[in-house]
């Protein structure tokens, strides 16, 4: 084998030109690659543009995706959306498409939770206990969906006592309280009817306790007419005629 100095020197130039091919291809495929990045947050800019005008601290995390999954750069703005005919929900899949110099489509989980300010007990409470603010503590808590059914306005504890016990700690939900009786049996009540658009009123009795939004028998005492209507304040039934 010919190893003269003139013959090792043109060896080296096609090798140096060899691998510098090499990591061109090699420099270009990494480049043709979507960043996984780039799908998560198309996912993310997708749920959060889903939220209620005014929503705030709200939280939407896309899942991690396999550092596996090699998808061809995208020569467009990658598109998403939910699964046919679905609505958001607290944990829910997102699908990315891509539709411009490749055509792809991949399903990505993400997560939307909310930011709330919300009150736990400071001690035990039995069933049947009529709580005040100074039961409770104020905490913020990163939880599951917009709507959690946690309660946030400590009004409605003058009008509902527990209907379990729960432990200190523990997270008032409105499940948690049952809303006390406006009406008794026996007791007269102001009916209230909307007819053509004018609001009629005549005195009645209620057939039956009633909690404040709930559905009752009452009695009209001019014509004695038995009619169903829901619970209001102030001992109003709102029935329809």
């Amino acid at each position: 084998m010919n190893t003269s100095p003139s013959r090792c020197r043109h060896l080296h130039r096609i090798a140096a030109g060899v691998l510098a091919t090499v990591a061109l291809a090699t420099v270009c495929r990494a480049a043709a690659i979507e960043p996984l990045a780039s799908i998560r947050q198309a996912a993310q800019r997708f749920v959060a543009a889903q939220m209620p005008t005014g929503e705030v601290g709200i939280v939407v995390r896309a899942a991690r995706l396999d550092s596996r999954v090699r998808l061809a750069r995208c020569a467009g703005p990658l598109a998403a959306s939910l699964l046919s005919g679905s609505q958001l929900q607290s944990n829910d899949t997102v699908a990315v498409r891509c539709r411009r110099g490749a055509h792809w489509t991949i399903y990505v989980p993400v997560r939307v939770q909310a930011r709330l300010r919300l009150w736990a007990l400071r001690a035990p409470e039995p069933q049947g206990a009529r709580l005040t603010p100074a039961d409770l503590a104020p905490v913020t808590r990163l939880v599951s969906g917009m709507v959690a059914g946690y309660v946030t306005d400590l009004a409605v504890l003058a009008h509902s006592t527990l209907r379990e016990p729960l432990p200190a700690g523990a997270l008032l939900e409105t499940r948690d309280l049952r809303q006390d009786f406006v009406v008794r049996h026996g007791q007269r009540v102001t009916l209230v009817a909307a007819i053509d658009g004018i609001r009629v009123h005549a005195s009645g009795v209620a057939l039956e306790d009633g909690r404040y939004g709930e559905l009752i028998r009452v009695e009209n005492r001019s014509s004695h007419k038995v009619l169903q209507g829901t619970v209001g304040s102030g001992h109003v039934v709102y029935v329809t005629p």
